[in-house]
């Protein structure tokens, strides 16, 4: 399998390179900054440079020539303001899919984030109300295109970087709860590889099933 993922030299996206390497897929990885090449080799990625927030979708088409699946781990990032919340985590999700459609590649999944649903309470951080009300308008986008491809939404809980447990909750629904960002990069590569996950949005969180068991429980879509 041959997986292109957005945002490629984030802390998910490296993990989720090792995961698909490991298991003799190709992984890509587009980056903004080419001196993040050399670490996405290490991973086990092929590095493309591709600024979301620039390129065109033509060109960001011709890089997912050849693709089976897509992921979007992009954002904006700790210390940037509501308009990059929009123009990453919102706008270069939905370009990422208007070259996906374009390229001819069926297979979407988007990281996405609990708490999207609803507008944020009141007192919420303005930047961070942007960044939830940017996923969330990705969310929208991606998955009411009228088009006949497999889209997944993963919203993890709160992300941290302890070592992964390989159990967690999974469900249309969960409790707020933490989850780990490599647990976060094995759910990815399994519901890469689980079809009937296709057409669902799921939260995530740690718990006590095993990825494999959890994600093979999801009802279809």
């Amino acid at each position: 399998m041959r997986v292109v993922i957005a945002g490629g030299h984030g802390k998910i996206a490296k993990l989720t390179h090792r995961e698909l390497a490991g298991r003799g897929d190709t992984a890509v990885g587009l980056i903004r900054n080419p001196d993040h090449a050399a670490a996405l080799t290490a991973a086990g990625a092929h590095p493309v440079v591709a600024d979301l927030e620039h390129v065109g979708v033509e060109d960001l088409a011709g890089h997912l020539a050849g693709a089976d699946a897509v992921v979007f781990a992009a954002g904006a990032g700790p210390g940037s303001g509501a308009a990059r919340k929009d123009t990453v985590d919102r706008a270069a999700a939905v370009l990422l899919a208007d070259a996906a459609e374009r390229a001819g590649v069926r297979r979407y999944l988007l990281v996405s984030s609990m708490g999207v649903d609803g507008e944020p309470p009141a007192g919420t951080d303005e930047v961070f109300a942007a960044y939830l009300r940017a996923k969330k308008a990705a969310e929208d986008d991606v998955t009411g295109r009228d088009l006949d491809w497999d889209w997944t939404v993963l919203r993890p809980g709160r992300l941290t970087d302890d070592p992964p447990s390989g159990r967690i909750t999974l469900a249309r629904h969960v409790p707020p709860g933490a989850v780990t960002r490599a647990d976060v990069a094995r759910v990815l590569l399994a519901l890469l590889y689980e079809p009937r996950t296709a057409g669902q949005i799921l939260e995530l969180v740690g718990g006590e099933t095993p990825i494999a068991d959890a994600v093979a429980s999801v009802p279809a879509g």
